[in-house]
Order: C-alpha cells, then structure tokens, then sequence
C-alpha cells in the first residue's frame, strides 16, 4: 500500500542506493537458479539495480537506451530476456522485472499497476455519453450566463463535460477557477440526482480541508436547497479507501468500492501511480469520476506522473464537441481546445482552463508564472523585478524591528506583507533576491513572520486569530538540507522566534524543542488522532501546559498534547513538495546557491503560483535561469498502456 506519510523529500541516497543492490542481488541469484548463463549476469544486475533506483526520482520504469551505453539495444534486449526473470509486456508471468516492446523496464509491481490503471482509465473513457437532464440543463445555463462573445467558457465546458461523461480531467493553475466549476458542477448533479452520493477527496489532509472551505466560500450563489445537499467534509483518499496501517492494505478496492455514484478529487497531481490505481480501481463502474489538479505543477513525490499523462492532450471529437456546444449553448466550431502538451490515445476526456482570474495577465506574479511555465528564462529575467535599477529586498531595506507589526490599510483590511518594497507605480507582486550581492535572505524571512510573532505576543490565546497570521506566509525550498534547506531555514527562525517570544518563556521546557509559537508539521498520519500528513499546527498555552492546536471543521479547534504527537517537524520552512496543495498570502522561495537536479520550472512554477499575492525569490540569477530552462522528465508508460490497449466504445 502506498503511504502518502512516509513519502522522502528527495531521490534516495546511500540507503536507496543500498536497497536496490539489494534487489539486483536477489534478481541475479534467481537467475543463477534458473540455470542462466553467467554471461548474462552482469547487465541483469545492472538494469535491475537502475530499474529499482529509478523510482526514487519518481521515475516508474527505466529505459534501455539508457542502460545501453553505446551498446546494441536489441542485443542487450536479447540478454535480458535470455535470463529467464525479464517478462515481456504480452507475456510477464511472475518475472521480477518486465520489458515491453518500446524499451522500458520495470519492477513487475509498477508494470501491473499501470496496466491496471490503463484498463481502469480506457474502461472509464470508453463508456456511453451521459444524459443529462432538463433541470441540469436549465441550471448550467443559470450558473455559468453568457460572458464575453469572442470567448469560449471553458469553466462551462468542464462541467458539461463532467455531466456528460464517466471520466473527466480538468486542469487548470491556481486562479482559474477550478473551485467555480465544482461548485457549479455539484449544484447540477444533485439538480439532475438530488439523491446523488458525492464524495470529495484529495490526497493530503490539508488539501482535503481547503477543498471543503473553498466550496464553502463559493456556494453562495446557489439556491438554498441544493446548498444544503452539498457534501459537508473532504476525505484523504487513504480515508476515503479505507486504509488499515496494520495490515498494509486498504478496505475497498475492485471487489468491494467505495459507496458513491460520484467522486471528485482535488490536487490529483499529487498522484503517484500505485495510489492512482488502488483509487481508481475502488470506484464502482457506474460512478463518474472527476479529477482536478494543475498539469505543470510538480508530480506525485513517489514513482509516476498520472495526472500530467491523463491530461496531456485536451483533444475533443466531432461527436463531442456537438454534444457539448448544445449542453453550453455554443456552436462545435467554437469549442477549439489547446494544442496537447503531448501525443495521447485519450479523447473527450481533458479540458483546460487557462485563463486566470486571480493574476491579471500584466501582474508580475502571473507573468512570471507564465514565463517559467513555458521555460522562458530569458523573458522572466527581463521582468522588472530582476531589473537591477529597480528595489531590491535587503537587509538595509527590511530591518528586524522586535515588536513590528503590520499596519492597517486604509479600508480597515491588512497591509500587504514587505510594505518597505512598495515604489510607486511599480507591480511590487514579485521580488528579487540575489544572496549573491550581499543581501540578507534571513531578514527577508523574519520580515514575513513579524505579524505571526507579533499576534502570538499579543494574544496567545486567540488560536483562530494566531492560525490565521500563520497561514499568510510561509517560506518554501527546494530542499531539505544544506543552506537555504527548510532544515536550516527552520533552525534560524527558531532562534529568533524564541527571543521574540521570550514573554511567554513560561511554557518552555527545558531542554525541550517545545516554546509557545513553535509550528509543526506532522509528518505520518495517526488515524486514532485524525491527524495526517502535512497537518499544521501550533503549540500554545492549554489549560496551564503547552498543546498543539490545529483547525478542526468550521471555526472549530482541537488541541492535541505535545506527548500524543504523531512524527512531526518545525514548520516555519517547508519544502515546495510539502505545500502542495496550499496557498499563502505571502511566499520567500530559497533556492539552492548553485544550479541542481531538483530545482527545475515546475518547482519553481508550483511555489510562485502558491502566492495569492507577494513572492519573493531568494536565488542567484545563474541558479533562477537553470531552474526555469530545466524540466522535469519521468519515465513512464502510462500513455503507451492507454495507446495498446482496447478502449471501449459505446455502439
């Protein structure tokens, strides 16, 4: 069973390194018993080895162009499946490691699990057009009205598509209203099966509260009796499945699926593959499945890039876009969907939103957004927030003031985070800072956490109020260790949060990491205590002692004691896998001082777009431009599954 709680940060080291000489060992010594030729030995022990490494950076098969090394493929082909433990795609038996006919090898365990998910997705995709009802009709019109002639509403589109089909996949980047269409969507549903059973989900627990708040907030609009059908919580999908940790497995899968006629899941991209098929395998024939998620964000921390494939190619057909331009009142010409990010058997299945809501097109958040979504390293270093003429975070500019607070806005809101950066007539949305010319990253960081500091000061008690200051900023890394690693980040603003808290020192214990302020993340999920995987909380003063409040419901607290705390760590960093799923008013993103393996555009991408209003980057310009021109490319064999087998069609 895949366990979102025990996921690394980071490609294996010398552990994983270790494990899978390990496994090549076994795999040799198999062989050896089979009677296999001892010539053969030494390239099994090779590809077995990098098949198995391989997953750790996320890869779930390896290609025998890479093993080959100069040698002939279709010799090295012929060795390995002369070994008598390499199966083939059309026949892989119970072999430890499978090749298929375009070159990659596998584990046996992810070759099944995409095959089986291949078979999930094409039975899914080939199933009849829905019929949607008058009243599901009626009401899409109401919801989404007509808007601009000259463009299409794709918000629209995503929902009809959902009603009409069993599999939908919608991606679409922060701001482009991913949460209107399912609010709109779940409205039109129950119109159509008032009766219907939803089931929300998501992969972390975090991302699952923030799906049940944003529907919350944009419900509003819809009329109060099918406001009042609309699901009421968000499961993990380790909930949502049943998960037992003792006996590894979950309690519903093929033979016995969850009981809904609909699920619909938030953050997909957070998908690994063994997740994605027990997932998908769980759902009965009969219920739609809706998956949401942002294609260009970083994939699953684990082995494969589901949601990325699915939605690859947004590629409708003829008969398709005629039943969508009479759900949306729109002509079949009309509905002309983008180019595929690349080739895929899949039709009448993905759709995209790309406009954003929340950036406008000229801010410099969102035109940075879009530059390093589409590698333009060039076009982002020219943005004015990396003109050297223009201001700069620095220490001189963004002095550590004990006490500083935010000042209120002239219409009684908040003031936006690094006040001292505004210039007049400049989008001061984004902002540089080179470590390289002597600027302090660190007072960047304290700056964003002087209002959290300043609130728990004022008022330890008032949790809602300290929970709030929190979640309006956050720093992000693209690593754990290491300077500029959220490790070291984390270690930095500890010894700073405890002089500015030196007031309540009265909760501390001595030789305890444990202070009044201190943020935690848990770090495994506890199902006794209904806390998972990247839950936030902090500890404050509870009944005369320290404990951990975290957010529970509306409104709605829960304070845990320090010694019934699941494996957690300090919070004030985390790296930008970990806030998948989240968003900050305010974000620093510290990038490593020199070009690497890790920071690549969709770890950039994902931790700007986890801004709703400011971002400051922390990164050398040598290091910025790499991370912007690199992507992030994982081995897999999904779509060519989808390309080789049989997709059902309706008759």
């Amino acid at each position: 069973m895949t366990a979102m709680d025990d996921l690394p940060d980071a490609p294996p080291g010398d552990a994983g390194q270790r494990l899978a000489a390990g496994f090549a060992e076994h795999v040799v010594g198999w062989a050896q018993r089979l009677g296999c030729d001892q010539a053969h030995l030494p390239l099994l022990r090779r590809a077995a080895c990098e098949a198995s490494a391989a997953s750790g950076s996320g890869h779930v098969c390896v290609l025998l162009s890479q093993l080959a090394a100069g040698e002939d493929e279709a010799f090295l082909r012929g060795s390995l499946l002369a070994t008598g433990v390499v199966g083939t795609a059309a026949s892989p038996g119970a072999s430890p490691l499978i090749l298929d006919e375009d070159g990659r090898l596998y584990l046996h365990r992810f070759f099944d699990e995409e095959a089986r998910l291949a078979r999930r997705i094409l039975q899914a995709a080939g199933e009849r057009p829905r019929t949607v009802s008058d009243a599901a009709r009626e009401l899409l019109g109401t919801l989404f009205p007509p808007g601009v002639q000259d463009e299409v509403d794709w918000q629209k589109i995503a929902a009809a598509m959902a009603l009409r089909n069993t599999l939908t996949v919608v991606s679409g980047g922060p701001g482009t209203g991913k949460t209107t269409t399912v609010v709109n969507l779940l409205a039109c549903l129950l119109a159509q099966e008032p009766e219907a059973r939803i089931a929300l989900a998501a992969p972390t627990g975090k991302a699952a509260a923030r799906m049940v708040e944003a529907i919350r907030q944009r419900a509003g609009h819809l009329p109060p009796d099918l406001r009042s059908k609309l699901p009421q919580e968000a499961f993990t999908i380790h909930r949502l499945l049943g998960a037992n940790p003792a006996q590894r497995r979950f309690a519903h899968d093929a033979a016995n699926p969850i009981p809904y006629d609909a699920l619909i899941v938030d953050e997909a991209s957070m998908l690994d593959l063994a997740l994605a098929t027990r997932l998908l395998e769980a759902v009965p024939p009969s219920a739609r499945i809706v998956l949401l998620g942002d294609k260009d964000q970083l994939a699953a921390v684990e082995a494969g890039a589901v949601f990325a494939e699915l939605s690859a190619a947004p590629t409708l057909t003829e008969d398709c876009r005629r039943d969508l331009a009479a759900l949306c009142g729109e002509t079949p010409d009309r509905i002309a969907p983008s180019a595929p990010a690349q080739a895929s058997p899949l039709r009448d299945v993905a759709v995209w939103l790309t406009r954003n809501y929340r950036f406008p097109a000229d801010s410099a958040i969102g035109q940075l957004a879009r530059h390093v979504n589409e590698g333009r390293a060039q076009q982002a270093m020219a943005l004015p927030p990396f003109d050297p003429s223009g201001p700069k975070v620095m220490a001189a500019t963004v002095p550590t003031v004990p006490g500083r607070q935010r000042k209120a806005a002239p219409d009684g809101g908040t003031a936006p985070l690094f006040p001292e950066l505004a210039a007049p007539g400049r989008d001061a949305s984004v902002r540089w800072l080179d470590p390289g010319q002597g600027q302090d990253m660190l007072e960047a960081i304290l700056a964003g956490y002087a209002d959290y500091f300043a609130t728990v000061r004022c008022d330890p008690a008032d949790v809602s109020a300290i929970l709030r200051a929190f979640d309006g900023f956050r720093v992000l890394c693209a690593v754990r260790e290491g300077e500029g690693g959220s490790s070291w980040v984390n270690e930095q603003v500890t010894r700073h949060a405890r002089q500015e808290l030196s007031a309540l020192a009265a909760f501390r214990q001595p030789g305890s990491p444990w202070y009044a302020g201190r943020p935690v993340m848990v770090l495994r999920n506890d199902y006794v205590l209904k806390l998972f995987n990247g839950d936030i909380g902090i500890a404050l003063p509870a009944g005369g002692e320290l404990a951990v409040m975290f957010p529970e419901g509306e409104q709605g607290l829960r304070a845990v004691p320090i010694a019934r705390m699941p494996q957690h760590e300090t919070a004030f960093a985390t790296t930008v896998h970990k806030a998948q799923g989240s968003e900050f008013e305010a974000v620093v993103l510290v990038l490593p001082r020199q070009p690497s393996r890790i920071a690549v555009r969709e770890l950039l991408y994902t931790a700007v777009t986890r801004a709703r209003s400011r971002v400051v980057l922390a990164a050398c310009a040598e290091t910025l431009a790499a991370a912007i021109a690199a992507t992030s490319q994982r081995h897999s064999g999904l779509l060519a599954r989808l390309a080789h087998g049989t997709q059902p069609r309706y008759p």
